[in-house]
């Protein structure tokens, strides 16, 4: 990771839960400021922003107001593997 405390590129679902949108952030070691790229999964919508960096994370898309949140990556995992189970 180098330069960067929190780095972080995952695929979005939208609302009937198909793979439609994407998500990058980076956090410099010297900022409180995070570099994010994203494609909404309700609209399309691709923007490239910058946000201050805080956890738990969100975004609203700018065209349709979709929060696009971004969960600890091990409490997602959880999630996936309870949906498994069942």
């Amino acid at each position: 990771m180098g330069n960067f405390r929190y780095i972080t590129n995952r695929t979005l679902l939208n609302g009937a839960g198909e793979e439609a949108g994407n998500i990058a952030v980076l956090v410099r070691n010297d900022s409180d400021e995070a570099d994010v790229k994203y494609k909404c999964p309700e609209c399309g919508f691709s923007e490239q922003t910058k946000k201050p960096w805080q956890r738990p994370f969100s975004v609203k898309c700018g065209k349709c107001g979709f929060l696009i949140r971004l969960s600890r990556l091990k409490d997602a995992i959880k999630r996936e593997k309870k949906k498994l189970k069942t």
